[in-house]
């Protein structure tokens, strides 16, 4: 049995009384700052898999904290076999699709921004995706009943990689037509590039030379990169490479934003606590700030309530992140 609309349903009626009391100002200057949750992706190799088993929601209880800390963005990472199962062109999963529309509502409800993000590499059933049409229509199906609501972000995919980069941006542009085609005109849309997003490999990945073509009849796209400070920037040990790695890796992106007239946002980044590591994040999100002018925010990997002793876990009470790490990255007020 699923007792899952049921449960959201009260969860969400008793978090409403602990509602934050404001939106702090983001010191660093990013309009955007906030954290991956991250859960409902998990058990990809069991499909549909069982809720509560092979993948999780996230805890409502921890948003109202979030953004009394200064947090105004969560990336809500999903997979899109549990969303719209069996064909791209197929309906919503209503349990599936139950449990992220309570999560945006509640989101949004306290004036946050709720990303949608489908994290599966360019792929669908452990295949690349080659069918525009079917991506397109994927997307107009998620799109469709938060056509209404400003504060959601759409998120093409997590991390395209080793697939032809003409089709990553034949497949953006497909998620572009399909979210405006349904009329959801007022959110931003971030398109992901080839090679895991990085931001440090964006130009020589061959992103530069054509995720610039993409249209947006709305003109709200926010580019979407990612960038860990680890030796291969893969994001899997806590050891930096210098204190100065992630303003380093964000150059060259910089300016092809800058010199491209667009707008980006760090997607995923993380790093160790560690004396380096902490000098190189405040480093990285103060040169953000200085140019803000093209990047809008970053949010960290990740949170979420199954992450237990994870590296970087920004999950309340005490993921390390969340008591060491965040306290000295937060935004001033």
């Amino acid at each position: 049995m699923r007792f899952t609309q049921l449960f959201l349903a009260a969860t969400t009626a008793a978090l409403a009384l602990s509602v934050p009391t404001k939106l702090k100002k983001r010191g660093h200057k990013l309009r955007f700052f906030g954290v991956n949750e991250s859960g409902a992706e998990f058990g990809n190799q069991n499909l549909p898999g069982v809720y509560g088993h092979d993948y999780t929601w996230y805890d409502l209880s921890t948003i109202p904290e979030f953004i009394n800390k200064g947090m105004n963005i969560f990336r809500l990472n999903l997979q899109m076999e549990r969303l719209v199962p069996n064909s791209l062109y197929g309906p919503l999963d209503p349990y599936y699709a139950g449990n992220l529309t309570a999560q945006v509502n509640y989101i949004t409800s306290l004036g946050a921004f709720a990303m949608i993000c489908p994290h599966n590499y360019g792929r669908y059933y452990n295949t690349i995706i080659n069918d525009t049409a079917g991506f397109e229509a994927f997307w107009a199906t998620v799109a469709k009943p938060f056509q209404n609501n400003a504060l959601v972000m759409f998120d093409t995919n997590n991390e395209y990689h080793d697939m032809p980069q003409s089709l990553v941006v034949d497949l953006n542009q497909a998620a572009i037509n399909g979210i405006r085609g349904i009329g959801a005109n007022s959110q931003y849309i971030t398109p992901e590039g080839n090679s895991y997003t990085g931001a440090w490999t964006w130009i020589s990945s061959g992103n530069g030379a054509t995720m610039g073509a993409l249209k947006d009849p709305q003109n709200k796209l926010i580019y979407q990169m990612h960038q860990y400070l680890d030796s291969d920037g893969s994001g899997t040990s806590t050891t930096c490479v210098n204190s100065t790695i992630f303003r380093n890796r964000l150059v060259a992106a910089t300016q092809w934003l800058q010199q491209n007239n667009k707008l980006g946002i760090i997607g995923e980044f993380a790093g160790g606590d560690n004396a380096t590591c902490l000098a190189a994040l405040e480093d990285g999100l103060k040169y953000m700030g200085d140019n803000d002018n093209v990047w809008t925010g970053a949010m960290w990997w990740a949170a979420g309530p199954w992450w237990g002793d994870y590296i970087f876990s920004m999950e309340p009470p005490s993921g390390i992140a969340y008591t060491d790490i965040l306290p000295k990255i937060l935004p001033d007020d």
